[in-house]
């Protein structure tokens, strides 16, 4: 079971608490990976068509507000570079 928020679209994973997109496997942290690499937010539902620009913006509010957690996140799940170099 999630937890909520106090954001109507965010919740937080039960086993990670990580904070994802209510009803989608789309964390927050997927969203300001994606902006912070150039994406514009009205670019990121052509990434992800069943997200609404409603849920980008608020996903992008949280990452803004809650800054620390979210890179703590992007740090832990980045893929080391002697692991990136063979992609």
């Amino acid at each position: 079971m999630n937890t909520s928020t106090t954001y109507k679209y965010i919740v937080k994973r039960s086993d990670t608490k990580e904070p994802i997109i209510e009803g989608t496997r789309i964390s927050v942290r997927d969203i300001a990976t994606n902006w912070k690499l150039g994406h514009s937010p009205e670019e990121i539902p052509t990434i992800y068509p069943h997200l609404t620009l409603a849920q980008v913006f608020e996903a992008l509010a949280y990452y803004q507000d809650n800054k620390e957690e979210i890179e703590a996140f992007i740090e832990k799940n980045k893929v080391p570079e002697e692991l990136s170099d063979s992609l």
